[in-house]
């Protein structure tokens, strides 16, 4: 009996000394190293206590510090604030240190009033799969050297005062299929992007120039508010896109037939310098008309050159904007019937040169449907009236417009 507890207590012994055991609760020195230089270029703003648990003597940091995640005694994950909503989240500046911890997979940093430079270093971090450091106040350019971080998927810098341009080797890292850069000050164009992305978002930046090659997994496509210009036709290849904002930019040219597909749910291509005709056919479908978009979509064409008769296409969108275009003829019975029917919710047709709203006698609308008509060749029916301060005043355009435009459409 004593021989076989022996037995058993050095088979114990053997597997897990005591000194492997007490290792085991105990992080790497040189992590631990890099934590208290994380700590020392950061600070709580009043509000937030996150390095309140962050006590450099603890015997485990791994299992006490907040924001932490470790294997195998090494710093896996960092997170750099609470992210709550009563958190005021951290100032200071981001440590080069952060470097140091070289099997780090992910680095996120909640918003807050962080200032500085993004620490070129974080290149050497070849593990990292994920970088979201949005919502401060970080300076100066990305760094050219992300190009080494062959395994990154997510990459978002948005909400910061970064300049400069998007590096063209970020674009095409083979891993990343998110990547947000929206609302800081870059500049610059677009470089093509051969990344394999889902998800692209660079709104509200300075860049200028054409739109070019994009990949055709993208699913979300975001670029409004910048200068950019120039035609579509690159988009023509985004079969899996069901989100499209490129709102507010200098884009011309025809919209390419190919996005208006039930699929992209919503599409936002207002204030631009538009022109064509909204195609009378699905692509793809040559037999139908009429459009299946359902519940939650929206399209906004409003404010751009787009010519013709309205094409029944767009008839089932919840939310169709429109307005101040050169569309002109008679609403198509579809747009009556949608609107009717409740589908339709919103309507806005303002601003063009419609000659006709074909409400059939004693046929009442819904009273949650928004139906502007004002400032078109003809006058709305009475009760039709429900439309933005921005539409105006005058319910129908001078007749001289009107036969002026037509004259000159029937002619072109």
């Amino acid at each position: 009996m004593a021989l076989s507890l022996f037995l058993t207590l050095l088979l114990i012994l053997h597997i897990a000394p005591p000194s492997q055991q007490q290792h085991d609760h105990k992080i790497n020195a040189v992590d631990l190293a890099a934590l208290a230089a994380i700590k020392s270029t950061l600070t709580d703003i009043p509000g937030s206590n996150f390095f309140s648990t962050w006590n450099l003597t603890a015997p485990d940091p791994c299992s006490t510090f907040s924001g932490i995640a470790c294997s195998l005694n090494r710093v896996s994950t960092l997170t750099l604030g609470t992210g709550l909503s009563g958190s005021s989240g951290l100032a200071g500046s981001l440590s080069p240190s952060i470097s140091d911890l070289t099997e780090l997979t992910q680095l996120v940093l909640f918003p807050g009033l962080v200032t500085g430079p993004i620490p070129p270093q974080l290149s050497q971090l070849t593990n990292l799969r994920v970088i979201s450091l949005t919502n401060n106040r970080l300076t100066g350019s990305i760094p050219g050297s992300f190009s080494s971080l062959r395994s990154l998927h997510t990459l978002d810098l948005s909400y910061n005062q970064l300049t400069g341009s998007v590096p063209p080797s970020l674009t095409s890292l083979p891993e990343l299929k998110v990547l947000i850069l929206a609302s800081n000050s870059l500049s610059g164009e677009l470089p093509a992007v051969s990344a394999q992305l889902l998800h692209l978002d660079l709104k509200n930046n300075l860049l200028a120039g054409p739109l070019k090659k994009l990949p055709s997994s993208l699913r979300y496509l975001s670029l409004s508010r910048n200068s950019m210009r120039g035609p579509l036709n690159g988009l023509a290849l985004l079969s899996e896109l069901v989100f499209l904002d490129l709102s507010m930019n200098q884009f011309s040219g025809p919209i390419p037939a190919g996005l208006f597909n039930p699929t992209l749910s919503s599409m936002f291509l207002q204030r631009n310098n538009l022109s064509g005709r909204v195609p009378s056919k699905l692509i793809g479908d040559p037999t139908t008309s009429a459009s299946s978009y359902g519940g939650g979509s929206i399209v906004d064409l409003s404010h751009n050159f787009l010519t013709g008769e309205l094409s029944p296409v767009l008839a089932g969108v919840e939310s169709l904007f429109l307005n101040n275009n050169r569309l002109m003829g008679i609403v198509p019975w579809e747009y009556i019937t949608s609107v009717y029917e409740g589908t339709t919710r919103t309507l806005y047709l303002q601003h063009n040169y419609l000659s006709k709203f074909p409400l059939e006698p004693g046929m009442e609308l819904p009273d949650t449907v928004s139906l502007c008509l004002s400032y078109n060749c003809m006058v709305p029916p009475v009760g039709l009236a429900s439309c933005p301060a921005s539409a105006g005043v005058q319910l129908s355009r001078p007749a001289s417009q009107c036969s002026v435009f037509n004259n000159r459409s029937n002619i072109d």
